[in-house]
């Protein structure tokens, strides 16, 4: 029987970033996915000549160098190129009005001053000015390089002289993003613009969204040479890059396989066991799951060790989905992105009230048939699962509520093309059940609704001392800066903090 160094259960993008680490390091890696495409909630599948997305669509900060984004830096640790296009708007539809929107420092001021006054600019202004430190001060220790588990004293020495202009900015780190939008901004509309964007990357409410994201948010898209990108042929190019680092230095990963068990030795973990009965063995395991789907890999005995449990986390809300090919015959200008909130008196957690929509094929025409145009949209983790858990999809109730709770798309979408329901030529929806199925995240969740204000995601490491974590429910938490990141310390836990900081030297972090 083969034995590897390292098993990795899940090819989600954090489970990605750790094997293919590890592969370059000489590590022998397996990585075992359920599913029958790659990429955990990243991946994407191919219809009638469209390519469909299935998860993320706003990219930035990965083709330019330096960056502060973990996958950018990842990629660049392993010589793997990526073709991305840049581009720099995407249109808005709120209350306060339906426009085009750059991003950068003077196109959203210039918004402001049309929607809101003078008074709402300078307000702006004063709360950029206080994250700009920050974005310097994250900028200059990157996320990387300092796991909150792995920092010694050499580290703090070299931290505190970063830190020491800008010292006073730590404890603002350490809060909840809400607290800099309190001390600055009085106007309802920034109010809930920051709002929806803390919404959008975390799932979690701006008082309960992690300063420190942010503030890197905020450096990559309100600077003045701000741009976003998107990867040529979709979020498939970025997962095929790194399956690519992975591969090219001996590591593994095998599809449709589903681990039905982590196997435990003595007190250590020994391998996994797939549903088909197969049996790898391996030194060390790494799971990329979410903390619920977790524990039940783990035998009961040693389950009792993890504090929380499992069942006492809360939960991100789930999504609906659209899928959609239909007819570009005389639309011009279409938005590659466009978010619509139909009223903010709701609430950005509530249910229905926001839709995201991306069509690549605006930016890459190879993602749709010629004369077409490829849609993915999707409500942002703001689905109740409860509503959905008991049904069944073969029956009628299921499919009619489906396609009740999913007419959010279509009304939204007679905003940016009047005529889409006559444009159709595929239509998919998908429903919190869908997003489970295809995801295998519990409850078609978005991840662990753990506020920032209160303390930080659970590091990379487990009461067993060769078993660890990575991905969306560790630190530092939702989204692919984050998941990135989480791959790259559950690596060095592995290799070693100075094997770990001699690769990082290739690529001066």
């Amino acid at each position: 029987m083969i034995k590897y160094d390292v098993i990795i259960v899940g090819s989600g993008i954090g489970g990605l970033c750790c094997g293919s680490i590890l592969a370059l390091l000489g590590k022998k890696v397996l990585i075992s996915e359920a599913h029958s495409q790659p990429g955990g909630v990243a991946h994407s599948f191919k219809m009638k000549g469209y390519t469909f997305e299935s998860g993320p669509s706003l990219w930035s900060g990965i083709g330019k160098w330096p960056t502060t984004n973990p996958l950018g830096q990842i990629l660049k640790l392993l010589e793997e190129d990526v073709e991305l296009i840049k581009y720099k708007g995407w249109q808005v539809i709120v209350p306060e009005g339906n426009f085009n929107l750059d991003v950068g420092k003077e196109p959203f001021k210039q918004r402001i001053q049309l929607l809101r006054g003078e008074k709402s600019v300078k307000e702006w202004e004063s709360f950029i000015a206080e994250i700009k430190p920050l974005s310097k001060l994250i900028s200059d220790i990157p996320l990387l390089s300092f796991s909150p588990e792995s920092i010694n004293f050499s580290d703090i020495i070299n931290l505190s002289s970063k830190f020491l202009s800008n010292i006073n900015q730590l404890p603002k780190i350490n809060k909840g993003f809400g607290h800099l939008v309190d001390n600055h901004l009085e106007d309802t509309f920034l109010r809930n613009w920051v709002n929806l964007l803390s919404f959008l990357i975390s799932g979690m409410p701006m008082h309960e969204t992690n300063t420190a994201a942010m503030a890197t948010l905020f450096n990559e898209w309100f600077e003045a040479e701000s741009y976003l990108e998107y990867p040529k042929g979709g979020s498939e190019s970025i997962v095929k890059a790194l399956i690519n680092g992975l591969k090219k230095n001996g590591g593994e990963l095998i599809l449709s396989s589903k681990v039905k068990t982590i196997n435990f030795k003595n007190n250590l973990s020994t391998g996994i066991t797939l549903e088909n009965g197969i049996t790898f063995n391996s030194e060390f395991v790494v799971m990329n799951t979410d903390a619920w789907n977790s524990r039940k890999l783990i035998p009961n005995e040693i389950c009792k060790r993890w504090k929380p449990k499992a069942l006492d986390i809360n939960k991100c809300d789930s999504f609906l989905h659209i899928h959609l090919g239909f007819d570009s015959d005389g639309l011009e200008d279409l938005p590659i992105h466009s978010i619509y909130v139909d009223n903010w008196e709701k609430g950005i957690t509530a249910a229905r009230n926001i839709a995201v929509f991306s069509i690549p094929s605006v930016l890459d025409k190879e993602m749709a048939p010629k004369g077409k145009h490829v849609l993915h949209g999707y409500t942002p983790a703001n689905e109740p699962w409860e509503i959905w858990e008991k049904l069944d999809p073969k029956e009628s109730t299921y499919k009619n509520l489906k396609e009740e709770r999913c007419s959010i798309f279509l009304h939204a979408l007679r905003k940016i093309i009047p005529d889409i329901d006559q444009r159709i030529d595929i239509k998919m929806l998908g429903t919190p059940l869908t997003h489970k199925k295809f995801t295998n995240t519990y409850c078609g969740s978005y991840g662990p609704a753990l506020s920032a204000a209160e303390g930080l995601f659970p590091g990379c490491k487990t009461p067993i001392k060769n078993l660890f974590a990575c991905g969306a429910s560790t630190f530092p938490g939702i989204g692919i800066p984050a998941v990135s990141a989480s791959g790259a310390y559950a690596a060095e836990k592995i290799i070693g903090k100075k094997a770990f900081k001699t690769i990082l030297k290739k690529i001066e972090l």
